[in-house]
């Protein structure tokens, strides 16, 4: 039989893929046009990178719920996955006129959901601040996402529309202008709760062990690449594919994508399925990142070279070029991976030379006591278990 949390937490999941799917597949049926699809952006790419988005937040919330119903970071997770179709739902309202305002003022429940998420940021990973020293760090981000779900419930015009309209709920005169306030009063509260929260994992990273600091590491990788995604489609892709719809469409499938990582980063760190191997991903990760920024330079220089110099045909220097960076791939990527481990990965070198050493030490040891005691104090060493028991069995 299924227990109350598998029930409320699928439920909770359950709602987001409705409201989702509804407002897809009527704005399949019926697609928007002019402003209104320009402003509820309702092209296909977006529904896809939204859909994919919500689905994993919510997923991964549910999940943990489920299986985790005492840590509060799932339950985090599934609002903040129901929260951007609410917001979502937008786009289906617009379909109506009579619904258009209501439509726009959907819009702020998708910073409601980002705010959820520096609650995780606090609570991560055992769904317990650090210390009681951090309780006026909630109290802010509950009083800046407070102040400004208040605030856009209230203000005369809807803030998160790219124009002003009429709040269907909101109040004029001076109370109007107190709650605009209050939203963005609340919305600054809530960004620099968010700088709190990011200091408190690093003061959390500093006192873990070592199981507690690789549920962190993967939580920072994940944000690493959301930054990572967040700085190339802004550079990069902005300046290769110039001003258009298309680049906007590469940029959201990006960072939405890369968005999408963190809460898989942090459903893995919860569980605490395959927790160890953050270290090897991070050192392929940099390793394959600098292998591809030196090739493309090496590709880059040699058609620049061939081409500018040498006065070879384009086609002739593109070719000479893919050939030269194919062949230096392989050798180039065991180097650099090589002194990547040393920095990222350094456990599993520190460990083949503590055992190396071991293994010297004991060569011409014949004492049992001895082996005992260095056999113990290797593992303990290379692995740093909780606990260490050595069984022995001797025979006359």
């Amino acid at each position: 039989m299924p227990s109350a949390a598998f029930w409320r937490a699928w439920s909770i999941w359950a709602v987001s893929m409705t409201v989702t799917f509804t407002t897809m597949g009527y704005t399949a049926a019926h697609p928007l046009s002019g402003k209104l699809a320009a402003d509820f952006g309702a092209a296909g790419i977006d529904n896809v990178v939204g859909l994919v988005f919500i689905l994993v937040f919510a997923s991964v919330g549910s999940f943990l719920a489920w299986k985790r119903p005492r840590n509060p970071i799932g339950w985090l997770l599934s609002a903040s996955g129901l929260a951007y179709p609410v917001a979502g739902s937008g786009t289906l309202l617009a379909h109506f006129p009579r619904a258009l305002a209501l439509a726009n003022w959907l819009g702020w429940f998708y910073l409601l959901g980002l705010g959820l998420c520096v609650f995780v940021v606090l609570l991560f990973p055992t769904g317990h601040l650090p210390s009681r020293r951090w309780r006026p760090a909630t109290w802010l981000a509950g009083a800046g996402l407070g102040g400004w779900a208040l605030g856009n419930l209230l203000a005369p015009t809807t803030l998160t529309a790219s124009s002003p309209m009429r709040n269907p709920l909101g109040v004029t005169g001076t109370a109007g202008s107190v709650f605009t306030f209050i939203a963005v009063g609340g919305a600054v509260l809530t960004a620099t709760a968010s700088l709190v929260a990011a200091l408190s994992m690093t003061l959390r990273y500093r006192h873990a062990q070592t199981t507690e600091r690789a549920q962190l590491k993967w939580l920072v990788y994940a944000g690493a690449v959301l930054v990572a995604a967040v700085l190339i489609s802004l550079g990069p892709v902005a300046w290769v594919l110039g001003p258009g719809s298309a680049t906007t469409d590469v940029q959201n499938a990006m960072t939405s994508g890369a968005a999408a990582v963190v809460p898989v980063a942090i459903g893995i760190a919860v569980m605490r399925y395959r927790l160890y191997d953050i270290d090897r991903i991070v050192s392929r990760t940099v390793a394959y990142a600098i292998v591809t920024g030196l090739l493309v330079g090496v590709y880059g220089g040699l058609v620049l070279l061939a081409t500018g110099v040498l006065r070879l045909h384009a086609s002739v220097a593109v070719a000479v070029a893919t050939l030269v960076a194919a062949a230096l791939f392989s050798p180039v990527r065991r180097r650099v991976q090589h002194k990547v481990d040393r920095r990222f990965n350094r456990e599993r070198y520190d460990a083949d030379e503590t055992v190396a050493a071991f293994a010297g030490r004991l060569k011409d040891a014949v004492d049992f006591d001895t082996v005992r005691y260095e056999l113990a104090s290797v593992v303990q060493t290379a692995l740093e278990p909780a606990r260490l028991w050595v069984w022995t069995s001797q025979r006359d």
